[in-house]
């Protein structure tokens, strides 16, 4: 999907994820591309505070992209 759409696919999972959810898991915009996300999701989950949502279109070679949730790492 195009990023705008990705973008308001996220703001309505956020909505309708319960507080559980939330608190236990990101859930981010990637590139569509498999190898393209998991570098993605590699650097994002070394420092999520540095990343924004169309922090995605960096590591992107196309528009297409997808929104994922992942498990945070326990500190």
């Amino acid at each position: 999907m195009k990023y705008s759409e990705a973008l308001q696919y996220k703001k309505e999972a956020l909505k309708k994820a319960d507080e559980s959810v939330l608190q236990n898991y990101h859930i981010i915009i990637a590139p569509a591309d498999t190898a393209e996300s998991v570098r993605y999701i590699e650097e994002y989950s070394r420092e999520p505070e540095k990343f924004r949502d169309d922090s995605c279109k960096e590591y992107s070679s196309t528009e297409d992209y997808q929104v994922v949730s992942f498990k945070k790492e326990s500190d």
